[in-house]
């Protein structure tokens, strides 16, 4: 049993899949994911923009194909990016074959709605002949017309009903390599529905609050939703939809996981409001920090606190942390023990200096491990 019970999360048993290189449910990590808002047949721009999203850690990007240039443009894309792509179709069934023989690792389908029978089994077959996994994905937004008589409206039932209906047509052709999402701009619809899912099967599922808004409303119902379900152990891969830039998506997403100790990248601040007894600028140096510190990948947590009332208890549970003190010098702590004082105008480089030797340390260590095994 766990010293601290109160942060056990129970993650509910899902069967793996595989999308690219990347494992999606079971025991695997939960990924992140993001897609892309360029035009696909713009190459450059496509990849720029997936590249960048490598740079803020993201698993697996997701790229819409809806029309043959995209699925033309998707095999050089594919080429040039580190992490596996999901092309999205919508309805062409031509789409997403053409998309499998590009090299797309995911497709992001609904089989209820891609037309016959015998069109549905040519791109399961072209899944398996290329080694593909699908994402069924059902929208609050777009439910099948027949769903909507019956029940009158998007609902919980409705959604999972659409789900296992299409899930019901890839079985039916012997394929199971795929996960599921429910999403709903409405948070309670959305966690309704994945917790009825959630019971229903034992297929990954892919979480999401879609059409959530821009940045910081996006942010907030996002981190309800997904976090609710994380929370609960429902869930194995994540896509925060933000009106933002795609790295903005892949941010929150890790720290919604960070924020729940479900993975742990980068340097993650504990930091203070700030009030009159800060004895140095908190929220400035917050900002500035976050900015030089974002090209750390290596799990390292870092407390910024303004004065003594909180800092040393804080400090405690870091790894590198600063807490204000009178005449502009301020206590740094190592492994949560006081170990020097640092100045005003030199903080902000030293606590930056610290954490890029700390993970180069980690990293070291790790290298060193793998490597005697």
């Amino acid at each position: 049993m766990s010293v601290r019970p109160y942060r056990e999360i129970h993650r509910r048993k899902s069967r793996q899949i595989r999308v690219g290189n990347v494992l999606v449910g079971g025991d695997a990590p939960i990924t992140v994911q993001t897609m892309t808002n360029t035009v696909t047949s713009d190459v450059a721009g496509t990849i720029a923009q997936i590249q960048q999203a490598e740079a803020a850690g993201v698993d697996i990007v997701r790229v819409s194909c809806p029309d043959e240039d995209s699925t033309a443009a998707l095999k050089a894309i594919v080429r040039a990016v580190k992490v596996p792509v999901v092309a999205d179709i919508h309805f062409h069934y031509r789409r997403a074959i053409e998309a499998a023989e590009a090299g797309a690792a995911c497709l992001r389908i609904n089989p209820g709605n891609i037309g016959s029978a015998a069109r549905v089994r040519e791109v399961v077959k072209a899944a398996k002949d290329h080694g593909l996994s699908m994402r069924i994905g059902v929208n609050a937004g777009s439910l099948e017309r027949d769903l909507l008589e019956r029940y009158g409206e998007p609902c919980p039932e409705a959604m999972v009903e659409s789900a296992l209906n299409h899930a019901r047509i890839l079985e039916d052709n012997d394929f199971r390599e795929f996960k599921i999402s429910v999403k709903a701009s409405d948070v309670f619809l959305a966690v309704a529905a994945y917790q009825g899912l959630a019971e229903a099967c034992d297929y990954p599922l892919h979480l999401g609050v879609t059409e959530a808004g821009g940045l910081t409303t996006g942010t907030v119902k996002s981190s309800i939703g997904i976090g609710s379900l994380l929370w609960a152990g429902i869930g194995d891969t994540i896509r925060v939809s933000l009106s933002a830039d795609p790295v903005e998506e892949v941010k929150v997403g890790f720290e919604i996981l960070k924020g729940l100790g479900l993975r742990h990248r980068g340097v993650s601040i504990i930091s203070c409001p700030s009030c009159a007894r800060q004895a140095f600028q908190v929220i400035k140096t917050v900002e500035t920090l976050e900015k030089r510190l974002a090209h750390i990948s290596t799990p390292i947590t870092l407390s910024i606190i303004g004065c003594v009332v909180n800092g040393p208890g804080e400090a405690r549970e870091t790894m590198i942390g600063v807490t204000g003190g009178g005449n502009g010098n301020h206590m740094v702590y190592v492994n949560g023990v006081t170990d020097h004082k640092t100045k005003d105008g030199e903080m902000i480089d030293h606590v930056v200096d610290l954490v890029e030797k700390r993970a180069a340390e980690i990293e070291a260590a790790k290298a060193a491990a793998e490597a005697a095994e």
